[in-house]
Order: structure tokens, then sequence, then C-alpha cells
């Protein structure tokens, strides 16, 4: 393959197939909501798909680091393009131990937010692995703390009833 269509394949991933083009600010949120969507319309009602989501959050994350690495430069690490990161974080805030209905859904999407805007837990200190790794490290950490919550809460309003 030609440097040519890696650049562009690579571009292409990384923009979560050009999502991050659509709006001029707020990238993340837009590739995170899309990305709930998608999943929300594949999974509705139904949990069983969550085996499923695993081993496509592990290809979309190693994809993501490749692609990732391909896109970043020197002066910009983390460019505001690259939403593939999110992607990879948000069906990971998805995987959610109930059916899909709305609210888990917004629970998902905005607690995943959250945490990948606010880094807590040490989740910042995941940025600085280099090579694309901290690209999407930090947005896996969000991820699985936003489902660790929903679940934890799911749990404990289950034992309460």
């Amino acid at each position: 393959m030609t440097k040519r269509f890696l650049d562009f394949a690579s571009l292409a991933l990384a923009t979560g197939l050009g999502v991050a083009y659509l709006t001029p600010f707020a990238k993340a949120t837009l590739a995170s909501a899309v990305t709930v969507a998608v999943y929300a319309a594949l999974t509705w009602g139904n949990v069983s798909f969550n085996l499923l989501l695993i081993p496509v959050i592990a290809a979309i994350f190693f994809v993501g680091v490749a692609v990732s690495a391909r896109v970043k430069t020197d002066d910009d690490p983390d460019p505001s393009l690259v939403v593939i990161d999110e992607v990879a974080g948000q069906l990971t805030a998805c995987l959610i131990l109930v059916p899909v209905e709305w609210w888990t859904m917004l629970a998902a999407f905005l607690l995943f937010r959250v945490f990948d805007v606010l880094k807590p837990l040490g989740i910042r200190r995941l940025e600085a692995v280099p090579n694309g790794w901290g690209i999407m490290l930090d947005d896996l950490a969000a991820g699985v703390l936003a489902a660790l919550v929903i679940n934890a809460a799911l749990f404990i309003g289950n034992a309460l009833n």
C-alpha cells in the first residue's frame, strides 16, 4: 500500500469516518453522541450484544492506537480531529448489564463525557503514554469508569428494591 493511501485511511478512521469534520467545535462530544446513537440502534432492548462489544472495542482500540500515531504531530500530540478514541471510550461506557434503554444510554453518554473531560483518578496521566497509546488509553479509562459507575448504581438500585 502506498503512503498516501495509508495516510488517507488513517485520517478517515481517526476522524470517525469523517464525523469530526461535521462540526468546528465539540468534535469529541459529537463523536460520542453518534457512537451512542449507532450502538442503541443496533442493540435496543438486547443485552446479549455486550458480549460481542468487547472484541469490537479491542479492535477499535488497537486500530485507534495505530491511526492516532500516524495522524498526530509533534506540534499537536492529541489533535481534536482524532475522535476514534471517543468511539472506543463511549462504547466501553455502554457496557451496561441491562437492556439498552434511553436512560441507560443517556447515563453512559453523560458519564463518559464528564469523565473524559475531568479525567479523574489519574486518568490524565495516561495521556502521556507515547505513540498513539495515550490518545486511546485515557478515553478507554474514562469509559471503564463510566461503565463501573452505571453498573454499580444499577446493582445498588436493584438491591434496594
